[in-house]
């Protein structure tokens, strides 16, 4: 039964990374003009140990840019690549300079715009408006002892200034299927793909991943 189920994998990844390569050729109609006006802001979110391949990191900003995608929160548990951000910050600046010297209006409007943030950011978030709701709601003498719901976080984040936007998807590199930390209050709606170890990861199952999310309809309770 073992066996069977590794073939069955092995045999599914197989299928996936030629799927992957004839997209990445164009041999299909549907992912070569990819409508991502519903990808306002795209998070992606990798294993520490993997984020330590730096190259592999900047090769995945290259594609994101590339596909149009404008505004990119990269996340990690261990805060490695807000180790690397130096490295990071000099691609990009070196990625505007050379469209500027182009003519091409298309190229010039594929800025990438970057956040960086790891568990600690959480963490530290969590802890202030913490202490801001307790002194807001707790401490004061005209204060009413209410039951505190998720729109008084969602203010004392933004009162902190970690009142960031919501990812409309996230795609998450490494071995875990899980989003290993990043802040929940900032996922409450987010699409989430596993797209496997970055390592290996494939131009095709990324624009697979997007054009997906582009199809998807969502709905929103009241």
């Amino acid at each position: 039964m073992h066996l069977c189920v590794n073939i069955w994998y092995l045999a599914l990844g197989l299928i996936n990374a030629l799927e992957s390569f004839f997209i990445s050729l164009g041999f299909f109609e549907q992912y070569k003009d990819l409508d991502i006006s519903k990808v306002k802001y795209l998070a992606v979110v990798i294993d520490s140990e993997e984020a330590l391949h730096t190259l592999k990191v900047l090769e995945l900003l290259r594609w994101l840019a590339a596909i149009g995608l404008k505004k990119v929160c990269l996340y990690d548990p261990e805060g490695v690549l807000k180790r690397s951000n130096e490295a990071l910050t000099l691609w990009l600046k070196s990625e505007r300079m050379s469209k500027e010297t182009t003519r091409d209006p298309l190229l010039e409007q594929k800025y990438l715009s970057l956040e960086v943030i790891s568990f600690t950011d959480a963490k530290h978030a969590v802890a202030k408006a913490a202490n801001v709701l307790l002194k807001k709601h707790y401490l004061s003498a005209n204060s009413e002892k209410t039951e505190l719901t998720e729109s008084d976080m969602a203010e004392a984040l933004g009162a902190i200034g970690y009142g960031a936007p919501e990812p409309d998807l996230m795609l998450i590199y490494g071995p875990t299927r899980c989003h290993l930390g990043f802040p929940a209050w900032r996922m409450r709606y987010t699409e989430i793909v596993h797209m496997g170890s970055l390592k290996s990861m494939k131009f095709g199952a990324l624009l697979k991943a997007v054009h997906r999310y582009t199809k998807v309809h969502q709905n929103y309770g009241s």
